[in-house]
C-alpha cells in the first residue's frame, strides 16, 4: 500500500493539507459494530465496551489489524460516527471503553486510581483476541487523555503509540490543584459536565433508582448556587446521591499538598516519569488549554529527554473544548490557519508507528507552536478581534534561544526592564466575600459560570461577581504594572513565572498574577482591548513547598513563585505588555478565606491586607521568555 506523504509539523496549513491527499489510501472497509460487551478486569469487575471491526459487504474481514482505544467517562455512542468512521475504513479496530463505575461499567468509579489496573487488564484482552494483530495505538482528549498515560504507566501489553489531547495529568500541581489552590472546574465537572444523569438519553447510570436520577439532574441544574456557596461539606448537597462524586470533591477540595495522595492518583508523569512506556507520543494541547502547563511544560520535555521514541508537541491558539477545531479563542480571532485537521493527524500517527507507513509523520522538527498576536486588532464579522498569528516549528520546547528577561514591578504603575532602586510597597485589601472576577483564562466544563480563552478584561453582566462594567484594572484590590506603548515587535514564548516578594497580615492568603496584553484604541475599539494571556494563583501556605503546608507568620515578607500558563505571543509595537498582581480570581480558583483553617473547613473569612515588595532588595518581577529579532 503506498504511504501518505505526511510531514507532520514542519509544513505550513495549506502544504500539510496538500501533502495529505496526496497518496491518500483508498478506503477499503466498512465498519461493523459489536457493542456492550463486558470485558473482565482482575477483580472480576466487567467494563462495558465497543468494538467497531473492518468489515465488507457486511461480513466481517478475518484479517488482523492493529487497534486504537479509547477509555472514557462519557457516553460511548458518541464516538460511532467520529472515530470509527474515521479509522475503522482504514484498516483499524477501534475500541471504546467506559472506564469503572460509568456508563454501563460495573464497580464504583474512582478519579483514575483503578484506570492503570483496567487500562492494562483491557489492553492484554485485546491483545488476546483473534482480530488483533497485537499492536495497539491510544486516542482521546481531557480525561480520556489520562487514560492513556495511566495505561503507559503500567507498561502494558501491545502499546505502540499514543496520542494524548489536551491530556489530564499531574493533577496535583496544576488543573485541579494549582500551587496549592483548587480549581473550581472539576467543581462544575464533578455536579454537570461528569455526571452522566446531564445526558437525558441514558437513564440507566443509576438503575431503578428514578428519585437518584432526579436529584442528580436537579444538582447539574443548580450547581452554580453551590460554587458560590462555598466550603464544600460532603452529604450537604444533591451530589450526596452519587456517594463516589461526593467524597471525592470534598476530598479534593481538602487535600492541597502536592503527596504521595497526587502522586500516586494513576496519572503523575513528574512522579513516575521512568515508568512511562516508552512509546512514540503526539502531545496536543492549546495556550488556553486547561492542561497546557502540564502538556507543554512538564510531560513533553521530561518524556523528550527521557525516552527514545518520537515525541512531539503540538500547541495551537486553542481552548480546551475548542481544540484544533478552532479559529478562535474567547473572543481573540487568530485566522483560518489556526484550524487543524485533528484526524488526518491522528491517523497519519497510527499509520506510522502500528503500520509502519513511512508517510514523515516522524520527520522534521518536533515541536510545533502557534505564534498568536501581529493582527491589526479590527473587528471581525463575527464580533472578535482580530488578533492573528501563524505556525512556527521549532527543535525543543522551551526554546533555548529564548532569553528569560525580567521585567520588574515598579512605582507608579510601571512595568520595566529596569531594576527597581528604594521603592515603596503598594498594598492591597483582600475581602474574600467580594473576589476578583475570573474573565477567560485556561478553563474547561465551565457551564455557563465562566468563559474560556482571551477576553476583555472589562466586567459584564454575565460574569460571576461582576456588578458593573469597570475593567478589572480599575478594582482596588489589582495592582497594574504596564510597560510605555513598545517601540518594536516583541514576542514572549515559552514558560511564564512571576517572583513576588510579598507580606500579609493574614496565616494564610492567595497570590495571583495575569499576563495582559494592552492594545491601542482604534476605530473598532476606541477604548482599547485588554486580552488575558496567561494566568496563575499560588496559596500563601505553600510559600516553602508544595508537599507540605506552614502557614505564614503575619507580617513576615516572603518570596512566592506563581507559575502562569505558557504562551507564545507576538506583541505588536504600540502595544502595552500588563501584568496584574491580587490575591483571587473566581471562580477559576476557589478563594482563600484568610483564616488558616484547615482546606474546605473554615466557618469564616478574614479580610487580609497583603502587601506587595518591589524595591531593591526585593525585586518581583515576571520573567518573559523573549525570542530575539531575526
Amino acid at each position: 500500500m503506498r504511504g501518505r506523504n505526511v510531514l507532520l509539523f514542519p509544513l505550513p496549513l495549506a502544504l500539510f493539507l496538500a501533502a495529505l491527499a496526496q497518496g491518500q489510501p483508498p478506503v477499503t472497509y466498512q465498519v461493523a459494530a459489536t457493542k456492550n460487551i463486558a470485558v473482565p478486569m482482575r477483580d472480576g469487575i466487567s467494563l462495558a465496551t465497543d468494538v467497531y471491526r473492518p468489515s465488507r459487504n457486511g461480513v466481517l474481514t478475518p484479517a488482523k489489524f492493529p487497534t486504537l482505544l479509547v477509555r472514557t467517562p462519557y457516553d460511548r455512542s458518541g464516538y460511532e460516527g467520529y472515530l470509527a468512521a474515521t479509522f475503522v475504513p482504514h484498516g483499524y479496530v477501534l475500541v471504546i471503553q467506559s472506564i469503572r463505575g460509568r456508563y454501563g461499567s460495573a464497580g464504583r468509579w474512582r478519579f483514575f486510581r483503578d484506570d492503570p489496573a483496567d487500562g492494562y487488564d483491557t489492553a492484554a484482552w485485546i491483545a488476546s483476541q483473534p482480530w488483533s494483530d497485537g499492536s495497539i495505538g491510544t486516542l482521546g482528549g481531557s480525561y480520556e487523555g489520562g487514560t492513556q498515560y495511566a495505561l503507559a504507566l503500567t507498561n502494558a501489553p501491545a502499546l505502540k503509540a499514543m496520542v494524548p489531547l489536551v491530556a489530564a495529568s499531574n493533577p496535583g500541581l496544576f488543573g485541579v490543584r494549582y500551587q496549592g489552590a483548587f480549581e473550581m472546574r472539576l467543581f462544575s465537572w464533578l455536579f454537570s459536565v461528569g455526571n452522566p444523569v446531564d445526558d437525558s438519553s441514558y437513564p440507566s447510570y443509576f438503575p431503578g433508582d428514578p428519585a437518584t436520577q432526579m436529584a442528580l439532574a436537579a444538582a447539574a441544574a443548580d450547581y452554580r448556587q453551590y460554587v458560590l456557596d462555598l466550603p464544600f461539606r460532603a452529604g450537604t448537597t444533591p451530589l450526596r446521591m452519587a456517594p463516589e462524586y461526593d467524597s471525592t470533591l470534598a476530598e479534593f477540595l481538602s487535600h492541597g499538598d502536592y503527596d504521595d495522595f497526587w502522586k500516586n492518583i494513576g496519572i503523575d508523569v513528574v512522579s513516575h516519569a521512568g515508568e512511562v512506556k516508552d512509546v512514540p507520543t503526539l502531545h496536543i494541547s492549546g495556550w488556553y488549554d486547561s492542561w497546557s502547563t502540564d502538556v507543554a511544560n512538564l510531560n513533553y520535555p521530561i518524556l523528550a529527554k527521557s525516552k527514545k521514541s518520537a515525541q512531539r508537541l503540538l500547541m495551537g491558539p486553542w481552548t480546551h473544548a475548542g481544540s484544533t477545531h478552532s479559529s478562535f479563542s474567547g473572543e481573540a480571532e487568530f485566522g483560518p490557519d489556526a484550524r487543524v485537521p485533528l484526524e488526518d493527524l491522528e491517523l497519519a500517527w497510527m499509520d506510522r508507528w502500528l503500520k509502519g507507513v513511512e508517510n514523515g509523520a516522524d520527520a522534521g522538527s518536533p515541536v510545533r507552536i502557534f505564534v498568536m498576536g501581529g493582527g491589526d486588532g479590527h473587528k471581525t464579522s463575527e464580533g472578535r478581534v482580530f488578533a492573528g498569528g501563524h505556525w512556527r516549528s521549532e527543535n525543543e520546547w522551551p526554546l533555548r534561544r529564548a532569553v528569560m528577561t525580567p521585567y520588574f514591578l515598579r512605582e507608579n504603575g510601571v512595568l520595566s526592564a529596569q531594576k527597581p532602586g528604594k521603592e515603596s510597597p503598594e498594598q492591597i485589601q483582600f475581602d474574600p466575600r467580594n473576589p476578583v472576577p475570573s474573565i477567560g483564562g485556561n478553563i474547561s466544563s465551565q457551564r455557563g459560570l465562566m468563559e474560556a480563552g482571551a477576553y476583555d478584561q472589562r466586567c459584564r453582566p454575565e460574569v460571576v461577581g461582576c456588578a458593573d462594567r469597570r475593567r478589572l484594572s480599575a478594582r482596588r484590590d489589582v495592582l497594574t504594572f504596564q510597560t510605555p506603548p513598545l517601540e518594536h515587535d516583541m514576542e514572549v514564548t515559552g514558560p511564564l513565572v512571576v517572583k513576588l516578594w510579598a507580606s500579609s497580615s493574614a496565616p494564610d492568603t492567595d497570590f495571583t498574577a495575569k499576563l495582559v496584553d494592552v492594545y491601542p484604541p482604534n476605530k473598532d475599539f476606541p477604548d482599547g482591548i485588554e486580552f488575558n494571556i496567561a494566568d496563575g494563583i499560588v496559596r500563601g501556605r505553600y510559600h516553602d513547598s508544595l508537599e507540605k503546608a506552614a502557614l505564614m507568620v503575619p507580617g513576615q515578607v516572603y518570596q512566592f513563585q506563581v507559575v502562569l500558563n505558557p504562551t507564545s505571543l507576538l506583541v505588536p509595537r504600540g502595544h502595552r505588555i500588563r501584568v496584574d498582581i491580587s490575591s483571587s480570581n473566581f471562580p477559576r480558583f476557589d478563594v482563600n478565606p484568610n483564616t488558616g483553617e484547615a482546606l474546605n473547613q473554615n466557618r469564616r473569612t478574614d479580610v487580609a491586607l497583603n502587601t506587595v515588595f518591589h524595591d531593591a532588595a526585593h525585586p518581583s518581577h515576571i520573567d518573559l521568555p523573549l525570542i530575539p529579532a531575526p
